[in-house]
């Protein structure tokens, strides 16, 4: 079938975006799912930092690469062997597929999986090889997803079905940021009762994060971050202080569980300062692969200090986005407030510059 998205075809590009126009929209051909595949009609996606990285060359991925990979859709069609998800459900996509096999899939989520890895760096599905061609020659994925397009076919294990109740914006969301944040602060942080939270960048994921920390309804909840309206925005989203990085360390802010979203060196300097002797610090943002930051190795000695890495908030999708989903049906979870704005596919070079100049937490293409 005959459908079109916003594909990629060299990393690097100057900015503003606007101007280079990095995203092409273009017609292409999408092959029918095959076995252990489905086909599904995007309703829904969200620009996230992991499409910015891919264009400005923090993350390089092979191209042309169909670039998007939140997003929540109705399925339209099964290939064989699928037979947990109909056709007129509404899933949600995972960035990163589970085997259920290799040794990592065994860490109850703190391990990404081993092949689902591999196939996201080859820009191919979990099943193998490529769905996406023009003019006859291939074009990669972009994290087993490519949701920047009318439609896409998927591996089955990237998917998570959801209620028809739950709205796709919100859907979307849930599936990166929310499982990202969320999954920092639940799986990877563990905070116990009375223990103050803080999160360091308040972007998309950190603002999920916050979503989380809040209904957990545990110690206090702190927002930090370098942007004065991010701020005031954590405020109005269930953050009991909202202070700048300056202020948090001048007036001697320690929590016993600190995560990092920010994906800077800077931010993860500053989470690591706001630790809590015995404290876990937490580190879920993805900083350019050459970034560096500096500690003093004696501090995790001293003050018994830990820090985790946090991949997709060492989340597994099938158990985690459930239990997101139904906190939001509970009132709980207000995920459809991290969405900035709705946006078309043709908006997609701009809403690149506002995500990269700190102005957006979600903008989500709708369809």
């Amino acid at each position: 079938m005959h459908i079109r998205g916003a594909v990629l075809r060299t990393i690097g590009a100057e900015r503003p975006f606007a101007d280079s126009r990095p995203l092409e929209l273009v017609e292409l051909e999408l092959d029918p799912p095959g076995p252990g595949e489905l086909l599904l009609r995007i309703e829904a996606a969200g620009l996230c930092h992991s499409d910015l990285s891919v264009v400005d060359g923090a993350r390089p991925r092979p191209v042309p690469m169909l670039l998007g990979h939140e997003a929540a859709g109705i399925v339209e069609a099964v290939g064989e062997g699928v037979d947990d998800v109909a056709v007129g459900d509404r899933v949600v996509t995972t960035f990163l597929p589970r085997c259920g096999e290799c040794a990592a899939c065994a860490t109850d989520g703190r391990l990404p999986c081993e092949r689902g890895s591999a196939s996201n760096g080859a820009g191919e599905l979990l099943s193998g090889g490529r769905r996406l061609h023009e003019d006859g020659h291939d074009v990669h994925h972009h994290l087993g997803v490519s949701a920047f397009a009318t439609h896409a076919v998927l591996d089955r294990r990237s998917v998570v079905p959801v209620g028809a109740d739950v709205p796709p914006q919100v859907a979307a969301v849930l599936g990166c940021a929310m499982l990202t944040g969320g999954g920092a602060v639940v799986n990877a942080g563990r905070p116990r009762e009375g223990d103050d939270i803080v999160i360091v960048g308040l972007g998309g994921v950190g603002m999920a994060a916050l979503l989380a920390a809040a209904s957990l309804g545990l110690g206090r909840v702190i927002g930090v971050d370098a942007v004065p309206a991010k701020l005031e925005r954590a405020l109005e989203l269930g953050a009991d202080v909202a202070l700048s990085p300056d202020d948090a360390v001048a007036q001697g802010l320690r929590a016993p569980v600190v995560i990092e979203a920010a994906g800077h060196p800077k931010a993860f300097e500053t989470a690591f300062a706001l630790t809590a002797p015995g404290g876990t610090t937490v580190t879920v943002g993805l900083p350019h692969p050459d970034a560096r930051a500096s500690l003093s190795p004696l501090t995790f000695t001293a003050e018994a200090r830990t820090v985790v890495g946090s991949y997709l908030g060492s989340a597994v999708p099938s158990r985690d986005i459930p239990r997101y989903e139904q906190l939001w049906r509970e009132g709980r979870l207000p995920v459809e407030e991290l969405v900035t704005s709705e946006i078309a596919l043709e908006d997609l070079n701009e809403a690149l510059d506002t995500l990269a100049d700190g102005r957006a937490i979600r903008q989500v293409v709708r369809f």
